[in-house]
């Protein structure tokens, strides 16, 4: 077991977890401090869609570093 690899693939994980939470919470937190939907809110939908992809990405590149790692 290679601790650099389990360790390099735990924070690519982490970090993906942490940037999807992220982004919802933020986008959801503008909405209901503005309380209406606008152009703003779009765009702000728009960055969490494309930062949720690459959290995802992160999460799944994690896993595989893991798994990888252990082996």
């Amino acid at each position: 077991m290679n601790i650099d690899t389990l360790l390099i693939g735990q924070t690519v994980k982490t970090l993906g977890e942490v940037l999807v939470g992220y982004m919802a919470l933020s986008v959801h937190h503008r909405f209901k401090h503005e309380h209406k939907i606008d152009q703003d809110i779009f765009r702000a939908m728009d960055r969490e869609w494309f930062f949720g992809k690459i959290g995802l990405v992160m999460i799944v590149v994690g896993f595989l570093v893991e798994v990888w790692g252990r082996n």
